[in-house]
């Protein structure tokens, strides 16, 4: 079902409509230990650097209108891949960052489970928790989404936005988009690192294009990072 028309987001006047392109950062260590990164600077791997330029080819062949970023390094570096193939100068954004989760952050899965066991389940189950004593999954998105809406609102009528940022982000950023109810947000399975959703602009709105896209099947490592 199309979600109602967001932020002032009308039915385009002809041609495919406007596009978002939600690209998650390549890998780093803290991904691979399952570590929760949130707003730590975590740079990325040799892997996720080649992660990177991989997709910014193909990304490249979308023609894309503008890059916005988040101002994290892991997310810099990504967008770096397609500054070089594109000439695209993205914009950073703190607003774009990965969800603070306060004493989690450095944790791993189980030693979050373990020590925070409670908040964790209550998380899932699609309560509002403040994981670990930070944001909110609704706060992100209130930060992240007018972004989003603000620099699509600047493009040309079949422009196409390329927003880096990171997992977590990114899924509040299209729940709130879409207009989905919070706590149906997890519903959005998680991007693999430096995989990639589309949102486009249609008669009733925004929709869910594609998701996790990008490449085959691959194990989502550290989905809030």
């Amino acid at each position: 079902m199309s979600a109602p028309a967001a932020s002032g987001g009308g039915a385009p006047a002809a041609g495919r409509g406007r596009r978002i392109v939600l690209w998650r950062h390549g890998q780093t260590a803290w991904n691979l230990e399952r570590r929760f990164q949130g707003t730590t600077d975590i740079p990325l791997t040799e892997t996720g650097v080649a992660q990177a330029r991989r997709a910014a080819r193909l990304l490249a062949a979308l023609g894309p209108d503008a890059l916005v970023c988040s101002d994290l390094e892991r997310a810099r570096h990504t967008a770096a891949e397609l500054t070089a193939v594109t000439g695209l100068e993205p914009t950073y954004y703190e607003g774009l960052r990965e969800t603070y989760a306060g004493v989690w952050q450095g944790l791993t899965n189980d030693e979050i489970m373990a020590r925070y066991g409670e908040q964790y389940a209550a998380w899932k189950r699609g309560e509002p928790v403040r994981r670990g004593g930070g944001e909110l999954e609704t706060e992100v998105a209130d930060r992240a989404a007018p972004i989003v809406l603000r620099e699509v609102e600047k493009l040309p009528e079949d422009g196409t936005l390329v927003v880096v940022s990171h997992g977590g982000a990114i899924r509040t950023t299209i729940g709130r988009i879409l207009g989905l109810a919070p706590s149906s947000w997890e519903s959005l399975g998680g991007l693999s690192n430096c995989c990639w959703s589309v949102l486009g602009e249609g008669a009733r709105g925004w929709r869910l294009l594609e998701h996790n896209a990008g490449t085959l099947p691959e194990p989502v490592l550290g989905d809030d990072a």
